[in-house]
């Protein structure tokens, strides 16, 4: 058994007049990656605080092996906008430049006559600069930068980027910088709170590899399955307040998670005969106290009472977290979408692509991938008619097009929820609030406006404006951003059995794999084919041995 570096022990805690926490075990051992999941709410990040020490619990301790070094990079991340990113790479390890500015206040003494001519003074001065050395030297003083530089490149980020400033950097780029930092302290217990957003897939894959060779313990929150295949050893299922240890990455969990569910059904359907058994008992028994004034019935009764009551109760398998999405599509034109020598140049003449040609035939489920800045966004819109460009573009006649855009520009922010459903479908105030209660919203939110939801509540409201558009062909952009892993498997199984044509933008490379049969490449102008999801893309392109 590994060294536990770490333990949490009956950890309770109340924010905001709700409890997260009842009774809360959690242990971290040495050499563990553990990939944190949970619905949204759950208390994952607030969990990474208290371990890191940023948060007192309101009940229960907190164990930590001696002079335990942690890391924590935050969701949001905060840099100083006065540097750039080689600056601010230099202050992972601050104590360094403490250490220096010292060593040089005692090499400039050692000059002054009243020290150099005085053998005490001298030897005083000679000694704390000796210590100070040591010191420096034991921080790796003599590497850093060059340390600090690897780190960089690790991540990848290039030294093209690092004169940039980082307030011009997205806020991809300062997660990495922020990781940077943390790969050149090297502490025992890494926690990363959703490393991966708004990273490119180029560089999670960098990220992957990084965690791959970590050497210390990591706990990481992030709804990328596909990382958390790729890095975890297990899984910390996080849910109404306790958490669950899985062993293995996150295809191992969710099967593991099932036959747990399935097993706990089983108990509780069984023990729910028993109980009912005992009940009618009980019944006879009292009936027959009552009619035959017997105390030997009336004991049996309360004998069976106790066992009740010393019953441990086996809860009921329920899972409220998941939205019902419904898409049932339906059959249109066959061929939905033909592109032939399309181009698309912009206002300001650059030109994005030219020449593209591809068919897209009904029941087909395509993803659109490519590099940031490829213009994937823009080719949904241009089959939306929303540019003009050359060439053709053709839709089907019986396509009904249902659009998802990544930024949820589909919502009017100063509507309340339901005046935007009545947008899409003529709904009064009580069928409306029935349907938002399926996609887990509130009374409350329901009459508040939409610009006061979160991201991914956002998310879902306009997957339910998709379900009373009825579409047949979906053109999603980013679907899965900001949904929690409970809400994006529901998608996943809905567009399996959805009756029509998608086409799906997305760097979610689990929900690729999933959803879609064939993927096109955006890049450099140019659109390439290929059958399958992204790991058969990663296969036929060489980019899997990477």
């Amino acid at each position: 058994m590994a060294e536990i570096i770490l333990n949490l022990d009956n950890i309770t805690l109340q924010l905001a007049s709700k409890q997260l926490f009842a009774g809360l075990n959690f242990e971290l051992q040495q050499g563990q990656r553990i990939g944190l999941v949970g619905p949204n709410g759950a208390g994952k990040s607030t969990l990474m605080k208290i371990i890191a020490g940023e948060l007192p619990p309101d009940v229960g301790n907190i164990y930590r092996i001696p002079k335990l070094t942690w890391g924590r990079l935050e969701q949001e991340p905060l840099l100083d906008t006065g540097r750039t990113v080689w600056q601010e790479a230099l202050t992972a390890v601050p104590e360094l430049n403490a250490i220096e500015e010292q060593m040089l206040e005692l090499e400039l003494l050692m000059g002054e006559p009243e020290v150099y001519g005085d053998p005490d003074e001298l030897e005083r001065v000679t000694a704390a600069h000796g210590r100070l050395l040591a010191d420096y030297e034991r921080l790796d003083g003599p590497r850093y930068e060059s340390k600090v530089k690897q780190a960089l490149q690790q991540v990848g980020l290039e030294e093209i980027h690092w004169r940039s400033q980082t307030a011009v950097l997205s806020g991809g780029q300062k997660k990495l910088i922020l990781l940077a930092k943390l790969i050149v302290r090297q502490p025992q217990l890494l926690l990363l709170d959703e490393p991966d957003n708004h990273l490119d897939v180029p560089a999670k894959r960098q990220l992957e590899k990084l965690l791959q060779k970590y050497t210390g313990c990591v706990l990481i929150i992030s709804h990328d399955r596909y990382l958390l295949d790729e890095v975890a050893t297990h899984i910390a299922e996080l849910e109404n307040g306790r958490i669950t240890l899985y062993h293995g990455n996150y295809t191992t969990y969710t099967s593991e998670r099932e036959l747990r569910r399935l097993r706990q059904q089983q108990l509780y359907t069984a023990q729910q005969k028993e109980i009912t058994a005992i009940e009618e008992a009980i019944a006879r028994f009292e009936l027959w106290a009552k009619q035959y004034d017997d105390e030997q019935f009336a004991r049996k009764a309360r004998h069976r009472y106790k066992m009740l009551e010393r019953m441990d109760k086996i809860e009921k398998v329920t899972d409220n977290r998941k939205m019902a999405l419904e898409l049932a599509g339906w059959r249109g034109s066959n061929k939905v979408v033909e592109l032939v020598q399309a181009g698309l140049v912009l206002p300001n003449g650059r030109l994005l692509w030219q020449n593209l040609n591809a068919t897209i035939w009904h029941g087909e489920r395509v993803g659109i991938i490519g590099p940031n800045g490829a213009g994937k966004s823009m080719l949904l819109r241009q089959l939306l008619g929303g540019f003009n460009g050359r060439g053709q573009i053709k839709i089907g006649p019986s396509s009904q097009i249902g659009y998802y855009a990544q930024e949820q520009e589909t919502l009017n922010q100063r509507h309340s929820l339901i005046e935007e459903l009545r947008q899409v479908a003529p709904l009064n105030e009580q069928d409306a609030m029935a349907v938002l209660h399926k996609y887990l919203f509130t009374y409350e939110q329901a009459r508040g406006r939409i610009a006061t939801l979160s991201g991914g509540e956002k998310s879902r409201l306009q997957l339910l404006k998709l379900v009373l558009g009825k579409p047949n062909l979906l053109l999603l952009d980013e679907p899965t951003n900001n949904l929690d892993i409970a809400s994006i498997e529901v998608l996943e199984e809905v567009l399996e059995t959805f009756v029509g044509t998608v086409i799906v933008i997305s760097h979610d490379r689990y929900f690729l794999d999933r959803v879609v049969d064939r993927t096109l490449e955006l890049r450099d102008g140019r659109l390439r084919e290929f059958k399958g999801g992204y790991t058969d893309y990663l296969q036929a392109t060489g980019a899997a041995d990477v």
